[in-house]
């Protein structure tokens, strides 16, 4: 039996782990991180130093290779690829290094349940055989770093929000009906392609960790501002990851 731990660590700081992840970690058999292409893309080197600031004993820590998603084509076909890929990855380590059952531990970025694809992963290992209970820590995700880091509430007095991606938000535009729209994974400015009037827009990258970064204000003022900056933090560091949230003018008509 393979009880596998799924731990959410948050936006990468060690002070966003919370003590039931700390508990996990150290209690684990065997601690997995996935690399994929140098280590500032995969972020590889922030998941060694939450290791190494939280595991107060000796806890196996094994790397291995992520396989990586196929460009182009049907998207969503693809990352079922993928995950049947990885799934095969989680699945040979677990025979190498616990042929004999044991506690697994994954970090995972923010929480397991907001737009990670680790428990579908986990239900396809079950899928392949092997007895598996599944546990998850929940974690700080990044539109709650978002809207801590510019002191915000996520909604509206008795308003929805709309959490989506870069990829919907690029091919569908603003959300239908939508007041509040929060926007992840997207992997180049989405929002310069709406109409910004009446738009305001929270942006930040690098939430929780020493060079973070935030940009707010109307949409139409600081869209470019936003991008220029993106850009040049990508750059610097090699990697980014941000998230936005957007609000319509409540008295604007649309």
């Amino acid at each position: 039996m393979i009880d596998l731990h799924l731990i959410g660590i948050g936006t990468g700081n060690p002070d966003h782990l919370t003590a039931e992840a700390a508990r996990a970690m150290n209690a684990a058999d065997l601690i997995l991180l996935p690399r994929k292409g140098s280590a500032k893309s995969d972020l590889i080197d922030l998941r060694r130093a939450i290791c190494a600031a939280v595991l107060k004993q000796p806890v196996r820590i094994v790397e291995f290779d992520l396989p990586v998603r196929a460009a182009g084509g049907d998207y969503l076909g693809g990352v079922q690829d993928w995950h049947d890929a990885i799934a095969q990855a989680w699945a040979d380590q677990i025979a190498l290094h616990l042929p004999d059952g044991g506690r697994l531990a994954l970090l995972i970025w923010g929480d397991p349940s907001l737009y990670d694809s680790s428990l579908r992963i986990a239900e396809r290992l079950e899928g392949m055989g092997l007895a598996l209970r599944v546990l998850v820590i929940p974690g700080i995700t990044s539109l709650q770093a978002l809207t801590a880091a510019h002191a915000i509430p996520l909604n509206r007095l008795g308003a929805p929000v709309t959490i989506t991606t870069g990829r919907m938000l690029r091919t569908h535009g603003w959300p239908a009906g939508a007041d509040t729209v929060a926007v992840m994974l997207d992997e180049g400015c989405a929002f310069a392609l709406l109409d910004p009037v009446g738009i305001h827009i929270w942006w930040g990258a690098y939430l929780g960790m020493e060079h973070a970064v935030l940009v707010e204000g109307p949409l139409g003022d600081v869209r470019q501002k936003i991008a220029h900056l993106r850009a040049q933090e990508r750059e610097k560091h090699g990697w980014i990851m941000d998230i936005y949230l957007m609000q319509r003018d409540a008295n604007a008509a649309f």
